[in-house]
């Protein structure tokens, strides 16, 4: 299913949300969590009163006090992690190794899966017609989850790149690409963060609802996507 809000203009290259726009996300990280908080107990037993309501309060607060944490999710989840060990009494020294240690932990267990074949199949075929990116605000490892031979490049926030839907990482993607910004279709499942991105960096945009195991979603206040799809079938139809 596709529908038309703006219509398409020429382009030369396609970016690609990940998470909810490439396969469902949410179990993924559910077990992320759950195996994280299960490692910190057994290596690190003053943590086992803290649940994940815990941690999420705690990185609340933290992102309150650094705001532009809100734009980096490593960068968050390892303040967390950090102060979260000294609060419950480590050394600022062993929180910080811990803390890192822990980190690692779980962006290896938040990309413990593969990307459907048929998704790595239909990236392919756009592959051979367009340069294809990423433009994720999470931390996925693209390499493990089998992006790596269909996605150019992949980019995250954080350094002082701001999250979408601030323009930032769709300027960084055509500058690298050398296109304008026009010439750049994004597809993601975000209205917000993918669709607003886009438009404001002055790139085209198609919006993927519902999302990866979502229901439909109605538009959001803001700029309309030129196009809406359900699947990434519409874009292949565009080169056939």
């Amino acid at each position: 299913m596709v529908s038309v809000a703006i219509g398409l203009r020429p382009f030369k290259a396609i970016s690609f949300d990940l998470d909810d726009t490439l396969y469902d996300n949410r179990p993924i990280i559910m077990a992320a969590e759950r195996r994280l908080l299960s490692y910190l107990a057994e290596k690190h037993p003053v943590t086992q009163d803290w649940g994940l309501d815990d941690w999420q309060a705690l990185k609340r607060q933290l992102i309150q006090q650094t705001p532009m944490l809100a734009h980096d999710t490593s960068a968050a989840r390892l303040a967390t992690l950090e102060q979260g060990l000294m609060t419950l009494g480590y050394a600022s020294k062993t929180a910080a190794e811990a803390a890192q240690q822990a980190l690692a932990y779980f962006v290896e267990q938040r990309s413990d899966f593969t990307v459907a074949p048929e998704i790595i199949a239909k990236l392919t075929r756009l592959a051979r017609h367009y340069p294809l990116v990423g433009i994720t605000n999470g931390n996925v490892d693209a390499q493990r989850i089998g992006l790596g031979e269909v996605l150019e490049f992949v980019l995250h926030p954080g350094n002082g790149t701001r999250m979408k839907p601030y323009p930032d990482m769709f300027y960084q993607a055509c500058h690298r690409l050398d296109i304008d910004c026009e010439q750049l279709l994004h597809l993601g499942d975000s209205f917000k963060a993918d669709v607003q991105g886009a438009r404001r960096a002055g790139c085209q945009s198609a919006w993927l609802n519902p999302a990866v195991g979502r229901e439909p979603q109605k538009n959001a206040q803001g700029q309309l996507p030129h196009i809406t799809c359900s699947t990434l079938d519409v874009l292949l139809a565009l080169i056939d």
